[in-house]
């Protein structure tokens, strides 16, 4: 595997019980860069997310063929650490979803969960969590305060800290925009493009422009027909996929034909 591969999909299928909804993926992932993944409601984009953590399981009664390796391991094979893969592999969810709890201690939450902290290393993990999703000045004064009382973009950005606080190297965002206003997704914007030099980072959107934005390469998803499994059309640098597609389905949903 090339030095600057992160995650390496190949020949890979994905089953809702007996329902194959993807088929035949093949693209590396490459580290320390966005990738978006784009394509028409209902083509797996968020089920293929989600097989970056196997988050799709806890749905039960799924399966899978081909290999998704991160940093060359297979991540399918018997005996992998789910808990310690999800460490590695943080999720943020389009709706905000801070715990019932302080802002202090959702950010501390999963590092208690993994490790026994001195109140003064999580402190600084707080802090450095916090500095990192750009809260920090807006809350370091009410971080015994309920996250339930931020704004829906503090909220989001909260729940980035909470992942970045368990360490996690690469970065799954389902549509995480897409609940706020023009404002807070601007500084969820500006967050992604400061996070990717040391994360990398996988986001499903529907929004043309904020894959054009954010990411530097793009995977375009399709099912061609309806109760057929959806396959990876094109992948490739974003201002290519956007400006000279090869494939004429995706010019065709980019330029809005359908979708």
């Amino acid at each position: 595997m090339e030095n600057n591969v992160k995650i390496s999909v190949k020949n890979f299928g994905f089953y809702y019980g007996d329902t194959k909804v993807l088929t035949d993926v093949n693209f590396d992932i490459i580290k320390n860069t966005v990738t978006s993944i784009i394509g028409p409601s209902g083509c797996g984009k968020s089920t293929l997310l989600r097989t970056f953590n196997r988050m799709n399981e806890l749905l039960g009664n799924v399966k899978v063929d081909g290999n998704v390796e991160i940093d060359g391991v297979d991540i399918y094979k018997s005996g992998v650490d789910i808990v310690e893969l999800r460490k590695k592999v943080g999720m943020v969810f389009q709706r905000p979803n801070p715990f019932p709890k302080t802002i202090y201690d959702n950010v501390a939450y999963g590092p208690r969960l993994h490790k026994k902290y001195s109140k003064s290393e999580l402190d600084f993990i707080v802090e450095d969590s916090l500095k990192k999703a750009a809260l920090w000045d807006e809350v370091q004064r009410k971080l015994n305060k309920s996250a339930l009382d931020l704004s829906g973009g503090q909220q989001q950005r909260l729940c980035i800290a909470r992942v970045l606080a368990v360490a996690s190297e690469i970065l799954l965002m389902d549509e995480p925009a897409s609940a706020l206003d023009p404002i807070s997704t601007q500084k969820i914007e500006d967050l992604i493009t400061e996070l990717k030099d040391n994360y990398t980072i996988i986001i499903v959107t529907h929004n043309m422009q904020q894959a054009a934005r954010v990411s530097q390469k793009t995977a375009f998803l399709l099912m061609e027909k309806q109760g057929e499994p959806a396959r990876l059309i094109e992948y490739g640098d974003t201002n290519k996929v956007f400006t000279f597609p090869s494939d004429k389905r995706t010019e065709d949903y980019i330029t809005g034909r359908f979708g």
